[in-house]
């Protein structure tokens, strides 16, 4: 995995990335002292609706067009009342096994080799509407496998609707620390399928940059729905500080050269019965990765396609399929210069994702997705692969409970749970059908194979 970190041309563009980090900080100071005692399921109750207006499956983030537009709306959406106290809380617990024991270099502090259970996530978040134009996701996270707290997601929304000739408009901004974060689809890789995995799996290969930032930048990202059905997307990120990292225990992405750039373009047609949308993203930045040699930087360009459809019907049968194609076309100078730790000094990684699910009476679903990425070969930098590439592709099953959610449903709206098993089958690991663990012995990518059972609620 790759990390990055950008600095704006000029004084303004510098000073505005450092002000915005420094709010993004603050607020993970102000996540984590928030109360549990007072947590709610805060949008719900903002807007007077059930859980399914908004989310396939009465749960989880996959999106319908409502909760799309509330997202855009700057999540201000109210249905009035007052008295609305915006904090919510959430756990995720699962127990997790691999079809054979794990390296004991590769495995987790604090655990085993294998059959593992935790409390993986105990989050609060700051989550609801401010004014009448502005509303937040600030989620702040105690990982029960890492054993820390950490700032998980921000994204500080102003939004506004008005008339552009005579079509409907909302224009928006938000301060956000991480590039797919703000995107109201589930295609990239914030919300996309798997929406809850366990930290105990293989994980998907190399992944391209802009899947790499999340927690490490702050950003400011204008955008604009416009008659309901163009979406237009445009941000600028740089990388906090390494005092602002340590303060909310996020990862060093490096440092950016410049100023990393992230759009996002989009169609999106609501049939009322069905909906679908199809888009394009793109994110550049230059990396300088030991921020105690800076100068060169390693330069990444990721561009992708995306398409979704969803069939909500009558929401007795609901059927959605997601699709995402990414690549990345990768410049290591710094790699491949300065570290001597790539054979090649251009390199390509190309990433395919398909998720199909089914949802009846928004409580049963089954989900089934691939997932499939390919690369340049590389001996250097995929060191673990015996082909030197870093092939990796499988498939994820799942099945799921969701019994409330429903606005007739026990204890609406606040309970809040779904159960599941997951499934994870490799093809290929890290070129092929074998690769080296850390232990430096081949273990074969089906070794690999993960069963989690999970435990997901919020209240």
């Amino acid at each position: 995995m790759r990390a990055s970190s950008a600095k704006w041309p000029g004084i303004a563009g510098g000073l505005g990335l450092r002000i915005v980090g420094k709010i993004l900080c603050v607020t993970a100071l102000l996540g984590l002292s928030a109360s549990v005692a007072n947590a709610v399921p805060s949008y719900a109750r903002q807007t007077g609706s059930d859980c399914v207006s908004c989310h396939v499956g009465g749960y989880g983030p996959q999106l319908t067009p409502y909760g799309m537009n509330f997202k855009l709306g700057g999540y201000t959406d109210t249905d009035g009342k007052d008295m609305k106290i915006p904090l919510s809380a959430m756990l995720v617990a699962n127990w997790t096994r691999t079809s054979k024991d794990v390296a004991e270099a590769d495995k987790l502090e604090y655990f085993g080799t294998n059959n593992n259970a935790a409390v993986q996530e105990v989050s609060l978040f700051l989550a609801g509407r401010m004014t009448d134009n502005i509303g937040t996701f600030i989620q702040s996270t105690y990982s029960g496998v890492e054993k820390k707290w950490a700032l998980d997601q921000v994204d500080m929304r102003f939004a506004r609707s008005l008339k552009l000739g005579d079509k409907d408009a909302t224009l928006g901004l938000s301060l956000n620390n991480n590039p797919t974060l703000t995107d109201p689809f589930n295609t990239l890789a914030q919300w996309r399928f798997p929406y809850v995995s366990s930290d105990f799996n293989a994980g998907f290969g190399p992944t391209p940059l802009m899947e790499n930032l999340g927690g490490s930048v702050a950003g400011a990202n204008a955008y604009m729905l416009f008659d309901k059905n163009f979406y237009a997307e445009l941000g600028l990120y740089d990388t906090l500080s390494t005092t602002g990292l340590n303060m909310i225990n996020a990862g060093d992405a490096g440092k950016f050269k410049g100023v990393g750039t992230y759009w996002r373009l989009a169609y999106v047609k609501d049939m009322k019965r069905d909906n679908f949308n199809i888009g394009l993203v793109g994110f550049n930045a230059k990396v300088q990765p030991d921020r105690s040699d800076l100068g060169t930087a390693n330069d990444y360009r990721d561009l992708g396609i995306d398409a979704a459809y969803q069939f909500l019907g009558n929401r007795e049968h609901i059927f959605t399929v997601n699709a995402s194609y990414m690549k990345e076309w990768q410049t290591l100078n710094y790699t491949y210069s300065n570290l001597a730790e790539a054979d090649n000094l251009k390199n390509s990684l190309n990433q395919f994702r398909l998720a199909g699910s089914y949802h009846y009476n928004q409580t049963w679903g089954a989900t089934a997705g691939i997932f499939d990425t390919r690369g340049s070969t590389d001996s250097l930098l995929y060191g673990s692969s015996l082909n030197g590439r870093p092939n990796t592709s499988g498939y994820i099953l799942q099945g799921d409970w969701t019994p409330w959610g429903k606005e007739d449903s026990w204890g609406a709206p606040f309970a809040n749970v779904r159960l599941g098993v997951q499934y994870t089958g490799y093809n290929r690991f890290m070129g092929g059908s074998s690769y080296i663990d850390g232990d430096g012995n081949e273990r074969r990518a089906t070794d690999n194979n993960t069963v989690m059972l999970f435990l997901w609620t919020s209240i």
